[in-house]
Protein backbone atom coordinates (compact mmCIF):
# COMPACT_ATOMS: atom_id res chain seq x y z
CA UNK A 1 0.00 0.00 0.00
CA UNK A 2 3.07 2.25 -0.17
CA UNK A 3 3.56 2.62 3.57
CA UNK A 4 6.99 2.60 5.17
CA UNK A 5 7.03 0.47 8.31
CA UNK A 6 8.97 1.90 11.24
CA UNK A 7 9.11 0.40 14.71
CA UNK A 8 9.08 2.48 17.88
CA UNK A 9 10.39 1.02 21.12
CA UNK A 10 7.58 0.88 23.72
CA UNK A 11 9.55 2.91 26.26
CA UNK A 12 9.89 5.74 23.72
CA UNK A 13 6.14 5.86 22.98
CA UNK A 14 4.99 5.53 26.61
CA UNK A 15 5.46 9.24 27.49
CA UNK A 16 2.87 10.11 24.83
CA UNK A 17 0.08 7.96 26.34
CA UNK A 18 -2.49 10.39 27.78
CA UNK A 19 -4.98 8.02 29.39
CA UNK A 20 -5.32 4.38 30.44
CA UNK A 21 -3.91 1.51 28.42
CA UNK A 22 -6.20 0.60 25.54
CA UNK A 23 -5.81 0.27 21.78
CA UNK A 24 -7.08 3.77 20.98
CA UNK A 25 -4.76 5.45 23.51
CA UNK A 26 -1.81 3.36 22.28
CA UNK A 27 -2.52 4.25 18.64
CA UNK A 28 -2.76 7.95 19.49
CA UNK A 29 0.51 7.79 21.43
CA UNK A 30 2.26 6.02 18.55
CA UNK A 31 1.03 8.62 16.05
CA UNK A 32 2.20 11.42 18.30
CA UNK A 33 5.59 9.78 18.90
CA UNK A 34 6.10 9.04 15.19
CA UNK A 35 5.43 12.68 14.29
CA UNK A 36 8.32 13.91 16.45
CA UNK A 37 11.36 14.84 14.33
CA UNK A 38 13.86 13.48 16.87
CA UNK A 39 12.12 10.14 17.42
CA UNK A 40 14.44 7.14 17.22
CA UNK A 41 13.11 4.08 15.47
CA UNK A 42 14.05 0.46 16.03
CA UNK A 43 15.56 -1.32 13.02
CA UNK A 44 13.32 -4.07 11.68
CA UNK A 45 14.81 -7.52 12.29
CA UNK A 46 14.83 -10.12 9.56
CA UNK A 47 13.30 -13.54 10.12
CA UNK A 48 16.84 -14.99 10.43
CA UNK A 49 17.76 -12.45 13.11
CA UNK A 50 14.59 -13.27 15.03
CA UNK A 51 15.36 -17.00 14.75
CA UNK A 52 18.89 -16.57 16.11
CA UNK A 53 17.58 -14.46 18.98
CA UNK A 54 15.08 -17.22 19.70
CA UNK A 55 17.98 -19.68 19.88
CA UNK A 56 19.78 -17.41 22.36
CA UNK A 57 16.63 -17.09 24.47
CA UNK A 58 16.06 -20.85 24.49
CA UNK A 59 19.68 -21.46 25.52
CA UNK A 60 19.30 -18.96 28.36
CA UNK A 61 16.16 -20.72 29.55
CA UNK A 62 17.93 -24.10 29.49
CA UNK A 63 20.83 -22.71 31.53
CA UNK A 64 18.41 -21.27 34.12
CA UNK A 65 16.48 -24.56 34.25
CA UNK A 66 19.70 -26.55 34.74
CA UNK A 67 20.72 -24.21 37.58
CA UNK A 68 17.30 -24.60 39.18
CA UNK A 69 17.46 -28.40 38.94
CA UNK A 70 21.01 -28.53 40.35
CA UNK A 71 19.89 -26.37 43.28
CA UNK A 72 16.93 -28.67 43.86
CA UNK A 73 19.21 -31.72 43.89
CA UNK A 74 21.62 -30.09 46.32
CA UNK A 75 18.69 -28.96 48.48
CA UNK A 76 17.63 -32.57 48.98
CA UNK A 77 20.99 -33.67 50.34
CA UNK A 78 22.21 -30.68 52.36
CA UNK A 79 21.11 -29.93 55.90
CA UNK A 80 18.46 -27.24 55.82
CA UNK A 81 17.50 -27.99 52.22
CA UNK A 82 14.58 -30.25 53.05
CA UNK A 83 13.28 -31.67 56.34
CA UNK A 84 14.82 -35.11 55.76
CA UNK A 85 18.08 -33.94 54.17
CA UNK A 86 20.15 -33.98 57.34
CA UNK A 87 19.27 -37.65 57.74
CA UNK A 88 21.13 -38.57 54.53
CA UNK A 89 24.43 -36.99 55.61
CA UNK A 90 25.49 -36.10 52.07
CA UNK A 91 27.21 -32.82 51.22
CA UNK A 92 26.98 -31.25 47.78
CA UNK A 93 29.50 -28.67 46.56
CA UNK A 94 27.94 -25.65 44.86
CA UNK A 95 29.66 -26.13 41.51
CA UNK A 96 27.35 -27.39 38.72
CA UNK A 97 30.08 -29.82 37.65
CA UNK A 98 29.86 -31.52 41.06
CA UNK A 99 26.19 -32.47 40.81
CA UNK A 100 26.75 -35.54 38.59
CA UNK A 101 29.33 -37.08 41.00
CA UNK A 102 26.92 -36.38 43.86
CA UNK A 103 24.16 -38.25 42.05
CA UNK A 104 26.54 -41.16 41.45
CA UNK A 105 27.38 -41.18 45.19
CA UNK A 106 23.67 -41.30 46.03
CA UNK A 107 23.13 -44.28 43.71
CA UNK A 108 26.13 -46.09 45.22
CA UNK A 109 25.04 -45.50 48.82
CA UNK A 110 23.22 -48.69 49.86
CA UNK A 111 22.27 -47.17 53.22
CA UNK A 112 19.79 -44.82 51.56
CA UNK A 113 16.20 -46.00 51.16
CA UNK A 114 15.32 -47.42 47.76
CA UNK A 115 12.72 -44.70 47.18
CA UNK A 116 15.36 -42.00 47.71
CA UNK A 117 17.71 -43.63 45.20
CA UNK A 118 14.84 -43.95 42.67
CA UNK A 119 13.86 -40.30 43.07
CA UNK A 120 17.47 -39.17 42.66
CA UNK A 121 17.71 -41.39 39.58
CA UNK A 122 14.74 -39.49 38.11
CA UNK A 123 16.43 -36.18 38.89
CA UNK A 124 19.65 -37.47 37.31
CA UNK A 125 17.77 -38.48 34.15
CA UNK A 126 16.15 -35.04 33.99
CA UNK A 127 19.56 -33.36 34.43
CA UNK A 128 21.08 -35.56 31.71
CA UNK A 129 18.27 -34.64 29.32
CA UNK A 130 18.72 -30.94 30.10
CA UNK A 131 22.48 -31.20 29.53
CA UNK A 132 21.88 -32.88 26.16
CA UNK A 133 19.43 -30.18 25.08
CA UNK A 134 21.87 -27.49 26.21
CA UNK A 135 24.67 -29.16 24.23
CA UNK A 136 22.50 -29.05 21.10
CA UNK A 137 21.75 -25.34 21.66
CA UNK A 138 25.45 -24.63 22.26
CA UNK A 139 26.37 -26.50 19.08
CA UNK A 140 23.89 -24.44 17.06
CA UNK A 141 25.16 -21.24 18.67
CA UNK A 142 28.77 -22.17 17.92
CA UNK A 143 27.83 -22.91 14.31
CA UNK A 144 26.29 -19.46 14.07
CA UNK A 145 29.41 -17.98 15.71
CA UNK A 146 31.73 -19.64 13.18
CA UNK A 147 29.61 -18.33 10.30
CA UNK A 148 29.61 -14.74 11.58
CA UNK A 149 32.71 -12.64 10.88
CA UNK A 150 31.58 -10.03 13.42
CA UNK A 151 31.15 -12.62 16.15
CA UNK A 152 34.57 -14.15 15.45
CA UNK A 153 36.17 -10.69 15.52
CA UNK A 154 34.51 -9.92 18.88
CA UNK A 155 35.67 -13.26 20.31
CA UNK A 156 39.26 -12.19 19.62
CA UNK A 157 38.90 -9.50 22.31
CA UNK A 158 40.38 -10.70 25.63
CA UNK A 159 37.61 -11.61 28.08
CA UNK A 160 34.96 -12.18 25.41
CA UNK A 161 34.26 -15.80 24.58
CA UNK A 162 32.28 -17.23 21.70
CA UNK A 163 28.93 -17.24 23.56
CA UNK A 164 29.24 -13.60 24.64
CA UNK A 165 30.47 -12.57 21.18
CA UNK A 166 27.54 -14.35 19.56
CA UNK A 167 25.00 -12.74 21.89
CA UNK A 168 26.54 -9.29 21.37
CA UNK A 169 26.37 -9.75 17.61
CA UNK A 170 22.77 -10.95 17.74
CA UNK A 171 21.43 -8.31 20.10
CA UNK A 172 23.34 -5.24 18.94
CA UNK A 173 21.65 -3.36 16.13
CA UNK A 174 23.33 -2.88 12.77
CA UNK A 175 25.80 0.01 13.17
CA UNK A 176 25.00 1.18 9.62
CA UNK A 177 21.47 2.02 10.78
CA UNK A 178 22.86 4.77 13.05
CA UNK A 179 23.50 8.13 11.39
CA UNK A 180 26.59 9.05 13.40
CA UNK A 181 29.21 7.21 15.47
Amino acid sequence: MGHTVRLIAPQLAKPYVKSGKNDAADAEALCEAASRPTMRFVPVKTADQQATLMLATMRDRLVRERTRLASTIRGHVEPGGSPDAAEFGLVAPTSPARVAPLLADVQADATLPQLVRELFAELAAELTQLEARLAVADKRLMGWHRASATSRRLAAVPGIGPITATLLTMKTPDPHAVRSG
